[in-house]
């Protein structure tokens, strides 16, 4: 018998079903808790489909064996048992290693990206981005008119973009956004890709301070899918690395819930 197939996709997301006396409720930011509570907490579903899988890890053949809404079909990955980091905390409560040098590294100073969940095994790094019904996150500094590349005149006094500026944090690196942003220009592909674009960053430099391969994937729903897949697409058109873009996946909540999680655990 599965772990939940007396449970809808609707009562997964409106409260946490497992594991809630699980030391990392401790540890979570605030922001976080608060979804986890939200009638509609995409941090809840996240929660409730992989937490049972996890126990404690769980085989990348088998997340592999799921048909994906977007991806390489056969891909082939070394066979690994992942260890789950939901939000960068494992259910420990510990904090997955070397995640707040990396941030502090790409992120600099501001507000630092948060990541949903981090799969780590000995040989691979999956980093997901979990969406249910929000859409993938924009620039907010553009969206209020304080992008330091375009809004020069209004914001005189701050850096420039840190994304476009030289090292290992430059989405230039792994992307192809063109040339870079000029007051008078159109929205810039750094706007409309700024979510994605720094879970990838991320991912990538914490992989290789793991000395793993790395794979961006997002868990989505089936009817969401259909409202971001276009731009889904845009991103991944912008990869670089072939490489790269052969390990990145998009996978269904609903294919999520059908796993048997006595097969998951090794």
């Amino acid at each position: 018998m599965s772990r939940h197939y007396s449970y809808s996709i609707s009562r997964l997301k409106s409260k946490i079903l497992f594991g809630e006396n699980e030391p990392i409720f401790s540890k979570l930011p605030n922001n976080v808790l608060a979804n986890l509570r939200h009638p509609r907490s995409e941090n809840a579903l996240l929660w409730n489909l992989i937490y049972p899988l996890a126990q404690p890890t769980i085989s990348i053949s088998q997340l592999l064996g799921i048909s994906p809404q977007w991806g390489t079909p056969m891909i082939e990955l070394v066979e690994d048992s992942l260890v789950p980091y939901f939000w960068g905390y494992h259910i420990s409560g510990e904090r997955l290693p070397g995640l707040d040098t990396v941030l502090e590294r790409i992120d600099g100073a501001g507000p630092k990206t948060e990541i949903d969940l981090f799969l780590l095994g000995e040989n691979n790094l999956v980093v997901v981005e979990a969406k249910h019904l929000s859409g993938l996150g924009q620039c907010s500094r553009f969206s209020k008119h304080r992008c330091p590349e375009i809004h020069q005149d209004a914001i005189r006094e701050m850096e420039p973009c840190r994304y476009w500026e030289r090292g290992e944090q430059e989405f230039a690196q792994l992307l192809d956004f063109g040339d870079r942003p000029i007051a008078g220009g159109p929205s810039p592909p750094c706007n409309q890709h700024y979510q994605l674009a720094r879970t990838l960053v991320i991912g990538d430099v914490l992989a290789k301070d793991h000395h793993v391969e790395f794979s961006l994937w997002m868990m989505v729903s089936k009817t969401k899918w259909r409202s971001i897949e276009k731009n889904w697409l845009d991103f991944a058109m912008r990869i670089k690395g072939e490489e790269l873009w052969r390990r990145m996946r998009v996978i269904a909540w609903e294919d999520i819930d059908q796993l048997d999680w006595k097969n998951h655990g090794t």
